[in-house]
This record gives structure tokens, sequence and C-alpha cells, in this order.
């Protein structure tokens, strides 16, 4: 590293500081209250910053720029054009307006819509988003944007996060007005995103067809050692792993991407990455960012970086833990107890709001992480289940009870932590174990969503977040407008007392993997959404249409239309690891099986033929079990086609992905176990692709 980290540190980003020195002070000043405000960019504001970011962008070697937005399929989107403009004359100049810093016009018909535009309808906008910083990769400046059809509806996953931002701080803002926080302007919420990934060796995946078109493994007996042991989480970071992570710490750090912590994870070849929180627009756009380098900087080093949610059978799978708090313009942490939260007025009515919204809206939460990928792992003991519950920590649970109870709460104060030895440092105990069972857990002083898989984008439940605790909070100020002294205290009482009464039933901090507790759930009226299909219908339930449409997040035809891209996605996904295992299994995997069978039947020949009476039991032993699993793999295959075959003959996405779910992924699952039952008889040498020993134990 030929620069000092502070150096490094948004080296490639038209950031604030950038701002201040190139922008004149009165465009400065127009800009930053559009940024902290939210008020309208005038034009001649769009050019000066333009001009200004143009001089930067050139500076640092950019011959391009692109509007960079986050379209309906998850990942990234962009179209470069050049800052070169001819003059006529046999020479250009490098040119870039105010006009197009602030809007764009990408094809609208070719991105997923879910019907609200038609394939003739091609015309859509991206609009420049100023709360997040331009910034450069490779060439090219990256224009940070919002993605909207020609009659703007939202087409992206960043209109109805900026849109959800909005809603949470007026009715935050609000509701501190009425505790006299008058001072308070903005209420933001902050997000840090724990990301977790698999690296495996490059040529290996290069052989492996489902980790080329499906991003994990279709089948693949276990290795005799995996996770069992315990000693690859927090264990010494191999050489090979080590570089990688220091090129993408300097790659992110460049971006301006608060890159902190890193370390191994339970699963052999797993890792993390967690950065310092940001504001939840910035986290978001910074997380597909981090993604983005994982992959490229893997492929740097020889590597592949897996963000599926189980690449590997009987391993851990990856998620992505969504740290969620909110924050005043002022500095202060509004999920921050403090050392007596009993007596936190402020913070008990924010901890209120969010245990009702996560109540009334676990169906929205478990929506937002629901794809073909986290089913694998939602439910397995390295994930939380898909029932959503709420973690609050032996302290504040005591706290709650004695609000419902109107009985005086009697903390215990800070504990010390003493461990023995008198060379070892007393340190305070926190208020709050964590639980990694849990799906929304209180983690001190901001809730972890622990559901999110590891390829997810995350606005999508920062979205559902925000708005169900905007949707809160206003029916909280609704209670107390108005009211001051006296009347307010016992108002707040009271509201305080209701809300954890009528929503205890969501608050759980045992152990969420038990049989006991999903039977609980049962009883609580806690729904069990176990699959993406039968979840999805929830979201276009009445009560979501409502929500939605009355914080301005989403419109009903927006939020129909997330509905159908879902359903879609999840069909569409299935039905490619059902061709991909197909394939693999047709074409690759039983030629295999047949080649090594014939080799075998050759060697017992010719063992009877050097030496007659000879036994050959052990290779008829062998043949006779690899020639059985070959019939039940070809019969299996057959019926896989033939299902394959009925469900591409489905109009209806629900249907469809109902029966790729009960039906497809069932028989998959069946083939899977015959191969692998297979795979563990056949020398490597015969076998087409790497073994998960090759994958997992690379270095």
């Amino acid at each position: 590293m030929s620069k000092s980290i502070p150096e490094l540190y948004g080296s490639l980003v038209f950031n604030d500081s950038e701002m201040k020195a190139r922008l004149p002070k009165d465009i400065y000043k127009a800009l930053a209250k559009t940024i902290n405000s939210g008020s309208h960019l005038e034009l001649d504001v769009a050019n000066s910053v333009a001009v200004a970011m143009k001089e930067w962008a050139l500076e640092h070697g950019a011959t391009h720029f692109t509007h960079w937005f986050q379209p309906m399929t998850g990942i990234t989107a962009e179209k470069h054009d050049s800052f070169l403009s001819p003059t006529g004359v046999g020479e250009a100049i490098m040119e870039f307006s105010g006009k197009e810093l602030v809007k764009g016009e990408p094809d609208a018909s070719s991105f997923p819509s879910g019907g609200l535009r038609a394939t003739f309808e091609a015309r859509g906008y991206t609009a420049w988003d100023p709360t997040s910083f331009a910034f450069i990769k490779g060439h090219t400046l990256c224009i940070p944007t919002a993605f909207c059809s020609y009659s703007g509806e939202a087409l992206d996953k960043k209109t109805p996060l900026l849109r959800s931002m909005e809603a949470v701080s007026k009715e935050a803002t609000h509701l501190l007005h009425i505790l006299g926080k008058t001072d308070v302007k903005r209420v933001n919420t902050t997000v840090g995103a724990e990301q977790e990934y698999f690296l495996v060796d490059k040529e290996c995946y290069r052989l492996r067809k489902d980790l080329i078109f499906c991003r994990h493994t279709l089948f693949g007996a276990p290795a005799p050692k995996g996770q069992e042991m315990d000693d690859h989480y927090f264990g010494s970071i191999k050489p090979r792993v080590e570089a990688f992570m220091e090129e993408l710490n300097e790659e992110l750090w460049k971006l301006g991407i608060p890159a902190k912590t890193e370390h191994n994870e339970v699963a052999p070849a797993q890792h993390e990455l967690a950065p310092v929180f940001e504001t939840v627009n910035v986290a978001v756009d910074h997380n597909q960012l981090v993604m983005e380098m994982m992959k490229k900087v893997a492929d740097r080093h020889g590597l592949a970086c897996l963000l599926h949610e189980k690449p590997f059978e009987g391993i851990n799978g990856s998620g992505k833990h969504n740290n969620w708090a909110l924050s005043t313009d002022t500095g202060e942490n509004l999920l921050n107890p403090g050392k007596t939260p009993a007596e936190n007025t402020q913070f008990l009515l924010f901890l209120a709001a969010v245990v009702e919204a996560v109540d009334d809206y676990a169906d929205l939460l478990r929506i937002s992480v629901a794809t073909a990928g986290n089913d694998h792992r939602l439910g397995a003991n390295e994930a939380p289940p898909a029932v959503v519950s709420l973690f609050l920590g032996e302290e504040l649970e005591a706290v709650v009870d004695s609000i419902k109870s109107e009985t005086y709460f009697e903390g215990k104060g800070a504990v010390q932590m003493s461990i023995g030895p008198k060379v070892l440092p007393h340190f305070t105990k926190d208020n709050t174990d964590r639980n990694r069972t849990s799906p929304f857990a209180f983690t001190g002083n901001k809730f972890e969503f622990r559901m999110p898989g590891s390829s997810l984008s995350l606005s999508g439940p920062n979205v559902i977040l925000n708005t169900a605790v905007a949707e809160s909070l206003a029916g909280f100020c609704k209670v107390l407008e108005g009211l001051t002294g006296s009347e307010l205290d016992l108002a707040i009482h009271k509201l305080l007392k209701d809300t954890f009464t009528d929503h205890a039933r969501i608050i759980f901090n045992g152990n969420g993997y038990t049989d006991e507790w999903l039977a609980e759930a049962k009883k609580r009226g806690l729904p069990n959404l176990k699959s993406t299909p039968e979840a999805l219908p929830h979201l276009i339930a009445e009560k979501n249409i409502e929500l939605f449409t009355k914080h301005h997040v989403l419109t009903k035809e927006e939020l129909f239309s997330r509905y159908e891209i879902l359903l879609e996605d999840y069909a569409k996904t299935i039905h490619i690891e059902a061709k991909t295992m197909e394939e693999m299994v047709q074409k690759d995997f039983l030629p295999s099986l047949f080649s090594y069978v014939n080799d075998l039947a050759c060697t017992g020949s010719t063992k009877k033929e050097l030496v007659p009476g000879i036994t050959t039991k052990a290779e008829e032993k062998l043949i006779t079990k690899l020639s059985g699993l070959a019939d039940t793999i070809s019969d299996e295959l057959d019926t896989l086609k033939d299902m394959i075959g009925t469900a591409e003959g489905m109009d209806d996405y629900l249907k469809a992905g109902t029966y790729y779910h009960d039906t497809i992924l069932a028989e998959m699952e069946t083939i899977r176990l015959a191969v692998n039952d297979a795979e563990v008889l056949i020398p490597e040498d015969y076998l087409p692709y790497p073994t998960y020993d090759a994958l997992l134990f690379y270095i």
C-alpha cells in the first residue's frame, strides 16, 4: 500500500470535502441544503456541480460517466457515455452538463417491471441521488441514481428506500417535537451490513456448471471434515485469503466504504466483512459495491467469490446481518437505552414502536428476505427460523414486564465482569446477551435483523423496517399530539403499557431452533412462512397495501409489480437449477459413472483371465451397487424432465412457483442423494467436477 489509509480513504469519491473545495460557496450551500433537507435542486446548481465533478473525474483518469442504478434484478446496472464531444473541426473537447448529471434515459422495458411497462414502452429515466456521492470505478464516473418509468413508477430498489427514509424521518421527528426535542430537524436510519461469503479456487469453480449457472452446488458428497471441529471460526487467516482481503480493503477504502472487520466464519472457506454504520441509502449502495468488488478482487487472486445463501450442503450458509438504528441530525441514537432504560421515556417509546412494527408486519419482514437461495438457509442451525420474533435480552424484557404489570423495576445496575486471573482487566457486562437464533435482536443500541441472505440487496428489508416503524410512530403521535405536562406523562405511560401488552407475543428470548418454539409460536399466532411461494402472496394483503400507500412508499401498482417480479424470479431460479441438474447428470455424471463401471468390469475380466478361479467379489459388489444407483438416477432424471415440462406449461407464476417448490425441488433432492451416494464410490479421476474436498479445502 503506497498511501496511508487516511490518504487512500475516499480518494475515488467526489465527497463533501471535494465539493466544498471545488464549488463556489453559494453553489455548495445550495447543494448541501438539498442533501440535508431534501429541498429541490436547481439547474444552475446542477450545471456547476457537473463541471466540477467532470474536472475531478478527468484528473483521476476517468473517460466516461454512467448513471449507476439498482433495478429490480437485485444487482446494479450502468450504461457508459464518454465525456467526448466533437467540435466539428476534427477536434474534440470533454463536456458534461447539469442535464446529463441529473437525468439519464435507459431502456425501461428491458428490466423487470412486473407489468408496469410493456415491451414497446421503452422510455425510462434515471435521476441523480445527491445524497449518495459519485465515485470512480475503473475509468468511469459512477453517479448513483434512482430509476423510474416514463409514467413515474419506481422500477428500482433505491426510490422506495428514499421514500421510506422520508416517511420514518417525518414521523420520528414529529414524535421528538412532541417530547420537546424541537431542535431535531431530521431522523436518519443508519445501517451496518455484515457480509458473509465463500471463497473457492477459480479453476475448481470453472469446472462446476452448477456454481456457474446456479451459484451453488446441486450435489456433492460431504468432505471427510466439515465444520464439526469449530476450528475455522475466527481462526488464523490463510495467506492467500489474507492477500485477497488486503486488496479488497484497499479497493473499498478508495470508494469511501468503511470496511472495518474481517474474519473467518464458521464453515470452511467461509469469511465475513463488516463496515462501520452509515445512513441506510449510502449503506445499501456501498453493500452493492462490496459484493461487486469481492468478485472482482477474488478473480485477480485466482479465486471465485460465492455469495449464494447455501453454496454447499451440510455446512453453514451465508447471511447478511442488517444492523438497524435511528439517529437524529443532532447526533443522538434513539435506540440507546442509556444507563437507566426503565426511566428513559424517549428510548422506551421508540422501542415500543419497533416492537409494534415487527409484530404487525412480521409477514413483510419475512417477505423482504424471501428468495430461492435463502429458503435453503432459514430454519437450519445456522440462521434464524422463518418465524419472525424479537429478542430484547433479560434486562429489557424485565423493564417491559414491569411496564405491563405497573410494578417498580429494580435494575441490577452495571455488573463488573471478573473472570479469575488478577492480571486480566475487569469490564462492564453488556445489558443484553447475543441471540444468534433470533431473527430480530436488540444488541445494545440497535436491532440486528439476521434473516437477510448474503446475495440480497438490503434495500427491501430496510424499506419494510422504515415504513413499518413510521406507521407505529404515526399512531403514537396521534395519541400524544397536543398533550403537555402530566397529561402527556400519563398518556405515554398508558401507551407504553398498551403497546407492550398488545404485542408481547412477538418477544422471545429463547432458542429459536427448537421444535418447542415453533409450537409456541403457532400458539401465539405468529406466522411461519416456510417458503418463498408461501410468503409472497402476503405482500399484497390489504393491510400491507394500505401501509405502503399511506406513507407514499409504494403505490398499489408498484407493490403488485414487485409481487409479480419476485414470483417470476423464484420460478425462473428453480427452473435454471432443474435444467442445470438435468444437464450435469445426463451429460457429465452418468457417463463418468458408466466409464468407471466399465473399467471395473474390465478389471474383473482381466483378473479371471490371468488367474482362473480368482474371486472378483469386490468388483462385482461395487458394480452392482453403482449399477443400481445409475438405474435410480436415470429413472428419477426422466421424472424430473417430465416435471420440468409440466412447469414450463404454467402461465401463473404463483402456481408455477408452488409446483417448483413442492414437487420439483423434492425430486431434485432425490437425485442429489443418489448422485452423492454414487460419488463416494467413484475415484476423483473419473468424476467430471471437483468434489467438496477440493472446493472447501483448496489452501
